[in-house]
């Protein structure tokens, strides 16, 4: 599988049964229907990428599926925490996070509250 960020290869996470993959160079993560929920947890051991990076990354976003690989993603705003911004596939449900994004999703904080306040929309 292909980052559709920055098109290196991803690599599987090794954890549980998950089919989870991560870029091995712009460190974003493609979770599989419902693994957003599932490793929320373990978000800390998954997400290893430098949020900086991701930040960067995270204007690339007219990317295409890497599993459907001719379908485009829809961008997405987290509806509880409107400053994450990822994408996601209509058809196999999958979702793209970049770097440090996810760890975000995973823990909703006071900071998080302030960080919505000042939220750009996504056009």
């Amino acid at each position: 599988m292909q980052c559709p960020k920055c098109s290196s290869p991803m690599e599987p996470i090794e954890l549980l049964s998950s089919l989870s993959q991560r870029c091995t160079q712009c460190k974003g993560l493609w979770l599989t229907m419902g693994e957003n929920r599932l490793l929320k947890a373990e978000a800390e051991r998954i997400d290893t990428g430098d949020a900086q990076v991701g930040e960067r990354y995270n204007h690339v976003d007219r990317i295409k599926c890497p599993v459907c690989f001719d379908r485009q993603l829809v961008r997405m705003v987290d509806a509880q925490q409107p400053h994450i911004w990822f994408e996601s596939c209509s058809n196999c449900f999958g979702r793209f996070y970049d770097a440090g994004e996810f760890r975000d999703y995973a823990d909703h904080t006071l900071r998080d509250f302030f960080l919505d306040l000042d939220a750009p929309e996504r056009v």
